[in-house]
């Protein structure tokens, strides 16, 4: 089977039927089904899920979901392009590997990339074929496990979001629960315990295959220098079969403060739990940390973790202003992410960087996702003030490419400034950043010019 000119590596002898949609679409009806058959008590409990796996319309989705992501080599080099011509034939071989158990994956490529917040964050890249196999494991794994989960859990899971994770504290905030006990859990994806997890997932797999191979996952190594370290705990981020590994953990969490009545929203490995005291905040630390640490066998940043008010604190880039007589609480931008936001936009306009149409189209990519993302807080002014900003850097930048006194005068003149304003500009001594905010300078480069420009507009997008 070809597909964009490539070769399907799901395609074995007559073409396999790819499923319809796009990437978060149904998965294969009969994965569903074969799924939905195990029982709603019991979920999973059944020692055929690797045949699902490995059934051609689950693999054929797999793929088409990795070749969408694309992604970075593992160890052997091979990139998502060139996957399929180097499989050609072989993928019957890959069925039988996983159905008999013998599947071995390869170590990780260990990548290091910068936090936002400062510090590095390491990544474990598998191979191609390493992340097909996981995302066909996945689609037939989420469906099992999902529904197990925690209704406080938001991270990583279908249908649920991060903005649902800040609605969710915003509505417990709004209900008095104004004190937050804000716990970080220090290097969580490195730290996972592998016997605590493959125990809790032996409750819904039942099938040893299936068992079997999500271990030799974990301690498959990371490659570094050229040698394979061996990996005793912690589950890599970088695969697709992560985060729902991830999840399999925290949920013994999520069920610890369910079971306790707390009121609480878990993103991942972020986890805010909201109480109506500060005595009661930090009661709910003390314990917390102490089954975190001596249950879970995981460690709390205690540089990190704090019991404090809620707008005194971050959650998913968002923070919250206190609820008073005559206003309800809000969600507003943390100030960390808008200064990342400034520092980045301060980047993309910078002297010399690239020609106006390329600063623009970079500029409009950028700030449409985090528009996206974070015009979902309920503070226009913040907004506008950011779009005000933002409009001085292109002045600014502007100013300072029209270079010369002669084409300076000839650009303000050309755009509707009198003579006398523009040669007052013109002659001033003051610096581009200055005279960015002048109405003179206003007049010739207004607004609606760089929204025909394609500068978007900052507003709410509640």
């Amino acid at each position: 089977m070809t597909t964009n000119g490539q070769t399907d590596p799901a395609a074995s002898g007559s073409s396999l039927p790819e499923s319809e949609g796009e990437a978060g679409a149904t998965l294969p009806a009969s994965v569903q089904s074969e799924a939905a058959s195990a029982g709603e008590e019991n979920p999973g409990q059944t020692d055929r899920l690797m045949e699902q796996v490995a059934e051609p319309a689950n693999l054929n989705e797999a793929w088409r979901r990795v070749r969408s992501n694309g992604g970075a080599p593992g160890i052997d080099g091979v990139s998502v392009e060139q996957y399929p011509r180097l499989l050609a034939g072989r993928t019957e071989t890959l069925r039988r590997r996983l159905l008999e158990g013998s599947y071995q994956p390869s170590a990780l490529r260990r990548v290091t990339i910068p936090k936002p917040n400062g510090g590095e964050r390491q990544l474990g890249i598998p191979t191609v074929e390493d992340r097909w196999v996981q995302q066909a494991i996945l689609q037939v794994l989420q469906p099992i496990l999902d529904p197990t989960f925690s209704a406080h859990s938001y991270g990583f899971r279908p249908n649920r979001s991060a903005h649902q994770a800040i609605e969710a504290a915003q509505a417990y905030i709004q209900a008095d629960y104004d004190w937050v006990v804000d716990i970080d859990l220090e290097a969580f994806f490195d730290r996972v315990h592998h016997d605590r997890l493959m125990s809790r997932l032996g409750r819904y797999v039942a099938d040893k295959r299936m068992r079997w191979i999500i271990r030799r996952f974990l301690q498959a190594g990371v490659m570094e220098n050229g040698v394979v370290m061996p990996t005793r705990e912690g589950t890599p981020q970088g695969g697709p079969l992560s985060p729902l590994l991830a999840n399999v953990v925290l949920d013994e969490l999520d069920q610890e403060l369910e079971g306790r009545g707390l009121r609480f929203v878990r993103y991942a490995d972020d986890c805010n739990v909201y109480v109506r005291s500060e005595r009661a905040a930090k009661r709910a630390f003390e314990n917390l940390t102490a089954l975190i640490e001596t249950t879970l066998k995981l460690k709390v940043n205690h540089a990190k973790s704090a019991v404090a008010r809620p707008w005194e604190r971050k959650l998913l880039g968002f923070s919250f202003t206190p609820k008073t007589p005559k206003q309800p609480v809000k969600r507003k931008i943390a100030p960390k992410a808008l200064d990342k936001a400034k520092d980045h936009i301060r980047e993309l306009t910078r002297e010399g960087h690239h020609d106006f149409r390329r600063t623009m189209d970079a500029l409009r990519r950028y700030l449409n996702g985090w528009l996206g993302y974070f015009g979902r807080c309920q503070t226009p002014s913040v907004l506008k003030a950011l779009e005000q900003w933002t409009r001085r850097r292109l002045r600014a930048l502007i100013w300072r490419r029209w270079k010369t006194s002669e084409r300076r005068l000839h650009e303000l003149l050309r755009r509707g400034l009198n003579r006398d304003s523009a040669l007052k500009l013109v002659g001033s001594s003051d610096g581009p950043w200055h005279l960015s905010r002048t109405q003179a300078l206003s007049v010739a480069l207004p607004n609606v010019w760089f929204a025909t420009h394609g500068l978007p507009t900052f507003s709410c997008r509640c």
